[in-house]
């Protein structure tokens, strides 16, 4: 309960903005004393409808006592809240905290009075949705643990409302009035209806910059050449199918390039979508306030200057998302390279692209530049422009990504017809929490594929504010995969991935037929196969005599094979008229493909540049005056003289982009070809240039159809009758409550938690684990194992030997035969440098060990031994989990020792894990064999590891306040295991915004 002085404080932490049903923003902050003119103002223009469902009564205006009331609050038993666009209210929320007789109460009385005022021209975009989930998470803070609504029978907007939200609710009618009751703790289904609407809307907040109806370019010049004038040409040129508005202070025509001029924004009688601003940083604001003012939806800001440039320029940036958002207007950027979207009923390339790629079915999104420009450049080479084979949906280049991030492209996707693939390059990902989130469920519909640079840098990019995490990179990827993103390196891998993934279906398994008119060639394929992991078949070699009827029949022979889930044609040159050859040989492909359409088709070929030209033309539906012509048709010019796609990496051009005849959809009267298009590229045949690539694309497509199976049935969080929850949340309070009421001494040196005593020692203050640095409780070794034993996890005494005395009473009490360790930092878990004595039998042995250990490494103050019975002999094993303030909770497994320490063999999942996460967790290191009978070693129980996994996660997901545990070494024997050391920090539950309400992130 909170202290006089502190019940009237404005609670700025409770301020937010938020994305609308529409995709238009909103600030939902608390109302204070000075906000009576906007209430009033408000309140006037609302219907007198709204205001009758408000008060139950003709209610015309409001009188001064009423606006006292509505803006005078405690912010603990009376809170309102109010949803403002452009610094005026649209609409409001309160509650009021009632007593059981349902009078004005305060705490303990946990019920409170809700009620809403939404303005007539805001009303169906989502507010009161948006409002009541801030204020039930306010309510929650201030321990109000149910709500109460009396709403008219008439006024179902509000009802619905409630209805609509998930929680658990009573409803009553009583003289005339619904009564609505329910519960605020979130439930499975208000979780769902919460993302539901978050998808629905940041996806609607991105179709509206991707498909607006009219663009404004501001700050487009009469010369050509410069930023703005650039972007407005390609809009232009590209056959932008909306209204186009030229914008310049200095223009004095009424035209520039044919398009309309004018000289601001509030010039232009009509209304504006999307507004493109490239004007030096400094005059920005000026434009970002005419569009707010003109009622522009959003942004693209390709003006430099911002957080890429310094302190000065974060802070900068930090404005112009804040007046951008105060007229409910997204961005993208800035320091962008702009959007660009290929569908025919819009043709924006609202970008510094010169020429529009083709249109297909891969969406891009980039958050460098440079980046983006390489990837368009390789799409066009592999799969653009005359080839007629695949393009782009929609491209998106964030620059700074102040505003709109991956994680709202994602959204987009998710439900977007148009793309089938997403491809993303990645410089930070500002909440990878939401971002596997919203991965895990994007992957289920369409492929993810990921490169992530500045992945060894140890910070995020100039201009990117993310949030700080300790995971490795490695970790990061792992977490990444199991959420069904395909993860890859390169610009280069990630193309080919995402050509094979958009042209062919994914394969059943990992069985890989290869066929070819080169025998060594095949082999290398078939090296290949097995350095990815895959399960190729022998080779077969057609010889170099083999004709295009060859490869038909061979392909066609495989593809019916029920022992083959894809196919890899190997093809070198033949001799004589080589284009021929290639279209003959391509028609045979193709052919044979789409008479088996359910398996994938990859060609490996070797300098043979028409083939893959022909291998795409062969299923193109292009008139055929728009033959193949490029210098570079299969993307080797692109792989000649940079093969590890360094140069396009680093933003280096890779050549001249060759010039790109009209698309099929680009020709007049081929809008009705556009189903043909699409069932033609499913049939299209990827090649590469290399056995290595084309090899590795197919494993990532087998993996993730893996993951795309297994995904259909997760598993299970198992339910197990001797957990004691309640009683591990009273032990974890108590604990917190004791620390946090005593002053903490200074850390003073002492054994882990394998180092039990009787007397509990001092808890101590540490950095949390993988977080900021916040105080952290390590437990005594007691409340250590009292705490993992109430979910069923028992760690093996261990009993502190000062002397040798105090070892043999050890001793007799756990009974012979026990071991003889230390404890200390340098030495602990290091079996090898000989600070551990095993299998001591009796009296003698022990004292002799103990001589021994004191005579090697130093005095027992130093050394710190402890006396543990002998377990089982079996693998030694380590288990750890942590809470990652930026990831979430993650489990960690690895064997013990230089297994995971030095060759960092260490596999990890994000808690909550069900029983097939840890049944792969066990199985996904290298060194898994070990513990399933290696070179005739009796095999481990690896059910009793799985339940162990499976415990110490529901440990962690169910008490947020244990943010670090590590058990080590956990020996697992052939029947059972022993978990030998055990350490547990505790801190206060960090904030889970992937739990509350809806927000958009401020950086």
């Amino acid at each position: 309960m909170q202290t006089p002085p502190d019940r009237h404080e404005y609670p700025a932490h409770w301020e937010a903005d938020v994305v609308l049903r529409d995709g238009g923003t909103a600030r939902i902050r608390p109302i204070a004393a000075d906000d009576a003119d906007r209430l009033v103002n408000f309140y006037e223009q609302v219907s007198a409808e709204s205001k009758y469902y408000r008060f139950f009564a003709p209610y015309p205006r409001l009188s001064a006592k009423d606006v006292h009331r509505f803006t005078h609050h405690d912010y603990v038993d009376r809170v309102g809240l109010a949803a403002t666009v452009g610094g005026e209210f649209i609409a409001t929320v309160r509650y009021d905290r009632i007593a059981a007789d349902g009078r004005p109460a305060s705490a303990p009385a946990d019920e409170a009075e809700v009620a809403f005022l939404v303005q007539d021209a805001h009303q169906g975009r989502g507010v009161a949705s948006a409002l009541l989930e801030h204020i039930a998470a306010v309510a929650r803070e201030r321990g109000i643990r149910r709500f109460a609504a009396e709403v008219l029978p008439a006024n179902s907007k509000m009802i619905k409302v409630f209805t609509d939200a998930g929680y658990q609710q009573k409803r009553s009618f009583e003289d005339g009035v619904v009564r609505l009751e329910f519960d605020l703790e979130p439930t499975d289904r208000s979780l769902a209806v919460q993302r539901a609407r978050e998808q629905r809307a940041e996806a609607r907040s991105v179709a509206r910059l991707l498909a607006p109806g009219s663009v404004a370019v501001v700050g487009a010049g009469r010369t050509p050449g410069g930023v703005g004038r650039s972007i407005l040409d390609n809009l232009r040129d590209a056959g932008f199918t909306g209204r186009l508005y030229a914008v310049n202070g200095a223009l004095q025509e009424k035209e520039l390039a044919g398009v309309p001029a004018h000289r601001s924004v509030r010039d232009i009688g009509e209304p504006v979508d999307l507004a493109v601003i490239a004007v030096p940083a400094e005059r920005v604001p000026e434009a970002v306030a005419e569009c707010g003012e003109h009622g522009v939806q959003g942004l693209v800001v390709v003006s430099a200057g911002y957080a890429e440039s310094g302190p000065e320029g974060r802070e900068r940036q930090r404005e112009l998302v804040r007046q951008a958002r105060t007229y409910g207007m997204r961005i993208i950027g800035p320091n962008a390279f702009g959007v660009i979207n290929t569908s025919p009923g819009t043709r924006l390339n609202a970008s510094l692209a010169p020429e529009m790629p083709r249109t297909g079915r891969i969406g891009l999104f980039a958050q460098s530049g440079a980046i983006g420009i390489a990837l368009l450049s390789r799409l066009h080479r592999r799969g653009g422009g005359v080839t007629g084979v695949t393009g782009v949906s929609t491209f998106v280049s964030s620059g700074n990504r102040a505003d709109v991030s991956g994680n709202d492209v994602l959204q987009y996707w998710y439900d977007d017809p148009d793309t089938d693939v997403a491809l993303m390059y990645l410089e930070s990902i500002g909440n990878p929490r939401k971002f596997t989130r919203l991965a895990r469920r994007t992957a289920a519909a369409k492929p993810l594929v990921v490169v992530q640079g500045a992945r060894h840098g140890g910070a995020a990019p100039q201009g990117h504010a993310v949030r700080a995490t300790r995971l490795p990179h490695a970790t990061v990827s792992a977490l990444l995969r199991q959420a069904g993103v395909i993860r890859v390196d390169t610009i280069t891998e990630l193309v080919d991935a995402g050509l094979l993934l958009a042209r062919q279906p994914l394969p059943a398994g990992p069985r890989v037929a290869i066929l070819g008119n080169s025998e060594s060639l095949g082999l290398l394929t078939y090296d290949a196969c097995l350095a990815q992991e895959l399960r190729p078949l022998p080779p077969r070699d057609l010889t170099t005599g083999a004709s295009a009827e060859d490869f038909r029949a061979a392909l066609a022979h495989a593809l019916a094979d029920d022992a083959c889930d894809a196919v890899v044609v190997t093809a070198i040159p033949a001799v004589g008229d080589m284009s021929a050859a290639d279209a003959a040989l391509a028609e045979a492909l193709r052919s044979a493909s789409a008479a088996a359409p359910g398996k994938p088709v990859l060609v490996v070929h070797v300098e043979l540049g028409g083939l893959a030209e022909a291998l795409s033309a062969a299923a193109s539906t292009a008139p055929a005056g728009l033959a193949a012509t490029s210098t570079d048709p299969a993307g080797l010019a692109a792989t000649s003289t940079d093969p590890a796609g360094l140069a396009a990496a680093s933003g280096e051009p890779t050549g001249p982009a060759p010039q790109v005849a009209p698309a099929p959809a680009e020709v007049e009267g081929q809008a009705e070809n556009e189903v043909e298009n699409a069932e033609a590229d499913s049939r299209l045949i990827p090649a590469y240039p290399a056995a290595e690539r084309a090899v590795r694309a197919l494993a990532e497509a087998v993996r993730y159809g893996q993951w795309r199976r297994e995904s259909a049935d997760p598993g299970r969080v198992p339910e197990y009758e001797d957990i004691d929850e309640k009683g591990a949340a009273e032990q974890i309070d108590q604990l917190l409550a004791a620390a946090s009421e005593q002053p903490q001494p200074q850390p003073q040196p002492r054994p882990e938690a394998e180092a039990q005593s009787e007397a509990r020692p001092e808890v101590q203050p540490e950095a949390r684990p993988g977080g900021p640095e916040e105080d952290a409780l390590a437990l005594g070794p007691d409340d250590t194992c009292a705490l993992l034993a109430r979910y069923g996890i028992d760690v093996r005494r261990a009993l502190p030997a000062p002397a040798p005395a105090e070892a043999v009473a050890a001793a007799e009490r756990l009974g012979y035969p026990v071991a003889l360790k230390t404890t200390a930092p340098h030495l602990r878990h290091r079996a090898d440098l000989g600070g551990v004595r095993l299998d001591l039998a009796d009296e003698e042995q022990l004292r002799r060990a103990y001589a021994e250990l004191t005579s090697l490494f130093g005095e027992p103050e130093e050394l710190r031994p402890v006396v543990q019975g002998m377990a089982p002999r079996g693998v030694d094993t380590v288990v750890r989990a942590v809470i990652d303030p930026a990831a979430g909770a993650v489990l960690s497994f690895g064997l013990a020792g230089a297994a995971s320490e030095l060759l960092g063999d260490t596999a990890h999942r994000l808690i909550p894990v069900t029983d097939r996460d840890a049944a792969s967790l066990v199985r996904s290191i290298r060194t898994a064999p070990l513990l399933f009978g290696w070179r005739g070693s009796a095999p481990a129980d690896v059910a009793a590891l799985e339940e162990l996994l499976l415990r110490l996660s529901r440990l962690v997901d169910d008490h947020p306040e244990v943010v670090s545990v590590s058990l080590e070494p956990v020996v697992v024997a052939p029947r059972g295991l022993s978990v030998l050391g055990a350490s547990v920090r505790l801190a206060p539950p960090p904030a889970r915004d992937d739990l509350g309400p809806r927000t958009l992130p401020v950086y």
